[in-house]
Parts: structure tokens; C-alpha cells; sequence
């Protein structure tokens, strides 16, 4: 499966329904995307099957500056606490 995605936007925030597999090669487009409809993202990701590393430190860095991750699943989300540990002790 591939990635989708659907925006809808209600003039303040914009929420991005990420559908499928994420992968790196997507990144280049959802950014695009993000810088298009900044500042107020929500990323709903109920519907996200995988996603890849790359994937995973791109949502991390985004939730930092503000982007909310809507039903994140789970595994992603535990994914990323463990990737942000790890940068922590390699700091």
C-alpha cells in the first residue's frame, strides 16, 4: 500500500490524514505539503500502516515544533520515545 493523503483544512488549522505506508521517498512531498500549510498542523495518523525510520524522526522533529500527532498508533509512538532516548545519550 501507498501512502495518501488527505487535507482538510478549516482556515486555522490544517489536519493531514496519512493513509497507508509511509516511507522516506514520501517525505519530500508531505514537506512540501507542511510548509504549504503552516503554522497549525495536525497529523492524523489512525490510518498509517508502517512507516520507516526516516518517517519516524520526521514526525519527532514536527511534533516538536508544534505539530500535533492525532492517533498516533502505538508502535510508532513508542518508536520515537525510544529514538529520542537514544539521541539523548549519544549527546
Amino acid at each position: 500500500m501507498t501512502l495518501r493523503i488527505e487535507i482538510a483544512s478549516d482556515g486555522e488549522t490544517a489536519t493531514f490524514r496519512l493513509s497507508g505506508c509511509i516511507e522516506e521517498v514520501h517525505l519530500g512531498e508531505l514537506q512540501a505539503q507542511v510548509q504549504r500549510y503552516r503554522p497549525r498542523l495536525v497529523f492524523d495518523l489512525a490510518e498509517t500502516t508502517l512507516v520507516d525510520l526516516a518517517v519516524v524522526r520526521f514526525l519527532a522533529a514536527h511534533e516538536v515544533e508544534g505539530v500535533e500527532l492525532l492517533r498516533c498508533p502505538r508502535y510508532i509512538r513508542e518508536w520515537i520515545a525510544q529514538d529520542r532516548s537514544q539521541g539523548t545519550r549519544r549527546t
